[in-house]
């Protein structure tokens, strides 16, 4: 009875911003479409996007500045949800934030490494400042002053203060460190954080939803950077190994070990079919590990927020639902921009 007086406003609150979300048949109509323009004017008229995006005009709108205003409206919805959320939900909300900290200090890395300094270039700028409304609100990270760090050194200083900058100066440490090595141990800390505060954070229905899909979204991306290390790059173990997440649900470690050692890919996938995951999805090894990351995550917030609607898995669900509604609208837009025929725009949709 108490966690349904405690989220019964919450829940009411998702319930209503979920029936908004871009429907499947939505996504089909819009694949048919041939230009931007005629995708924002179609957005434009859904409940998701009609008072958002009022006021613009589509013929002016080129797709830069139409996947900035999807960005966007990630962040509007997770200030709404927030001002829903007691002082117990915003501490899932806060750690969530970190990620979309995580995900800008990213973007400052890249503009770094393409030499692309910020202060001489406006157009740069306005990429980012779709950040801003939201970040001063919410962060404590002062990114006026990190858009314009032109050096990894300087951009470090800037958050000296700040949890991000004990793995951002060991990767300084390292010769020859990349932009992929920076956002590498930012995606690990923040993994890493949310797999200690879990504990501490939730009890009860709570914990054991968040476990069950933080769990398996590690697992599975641990899969994946193994798959990839191994298949693409060429990367020795003890190197895969630093790429890992420290974090085990239904991966055994001797599982790990022996997948990240294995001699080639074959053998890869016939320790992978013996996992969890394997014995659970007979058909996973004859499937893209994204793809059925996807699947699986998508699959398993779904029915937990459904089983048990008044938890803090709701939030989650409805966070990775709308991150994933912007993410295939922009696929969508990237297809229509570069005249890609609709049933293989819904194909990249459906992947996403």
């Amino acid at each position: 009875m108490g966690a349904v007086l405690s989220y019964s406003g919450l829940s009411t609150k998702i319930r209503a911003m979920t029936a908004k979300l871009v429907s499947e048949t939505q996504f089909r109509e819009i694949a048919q479409l041939s230009t931007v323009s005629e995708a924002v004017a179609y957005l434009k008229k859904t409940d998701e996007y009609r008072e958002r995006w009022a006021s613009l005009d589509e013929t002016q709108l080129h797709r830069g500045e139409a996947e900035k205003l999807l960005k966007k409206s990630v962040f509007q919805d997770y200030t709404k949800l927030y001002h829903f959320c007691n002082p117990k939900q915003r501490k899932f909300m806060i750690l969530y934030f970190k990620r979309y900290e995580i995900f800008f200090i990213k973007e400052c890395i890249r503009y770094i490494f393409d030499h692309r300094n910020l202060t001489e270039s406006s157009a740069v700028y306005t990429d980012l400042s779709v950040y801003a409304e939201f970040f001063h609100r919410h962060s404590k990270l002062d990114i006026d002053r990190m858009v314009t760090c032109s050096s990894m050194d300087e951009l470090i200083q800037v958050v000296s203060a700040s949890e991000y900058y004990g793995p951002l100066s060991r990767v300084a440490g390292r010769d020859k460190a990349l932009a992929f090595d920076y956002g590498m141990v930012l995606d690990v800390y923040y993994f890493e954080q949310i797999w200690k505060m879990k504990d501490r954070l939730f009890s009860g229905v709570d914990l054991e939803n968040i476990t069950k899909a933080y769990g398996r979204k590690f697992d599975l991306i641990n899969l994946q950077w193994i798959q990839r290390a191994k298949q693409y790059y060429n990367m020795n173990p003890a190197n895969i190994f630093a790429l890992l997440i420290p974090a085990h649900y239904k991966l055994k470690q001797e599982e790990l070990n022996a997948l990240t050692n294995a001699a080639n890919m074959e053998d890869f996938y016939a320790i992978l079919d013996k996992t969890y995951y394997g014995r659970r999805f007979p058909n996973i090894s004859s499937s893209s590990l994204d793809e059925f990351y996807n699947y699986l995550l998508r699959a398993t917030l779904k029915k937990e927020a459904r089983k048990t609607p008044y938890s803090v898995i709701s939030i989650y669900a409805f966070l990775y639902r709308k991150e994933h509604e912007v993410d295939r609208l922009t696929t969508a837009i990237e297809c229509i921009r570069y005249g890609v025929e609709p049933e293989e725009t819904m194909r990249y949709i459906r992947n996403n």
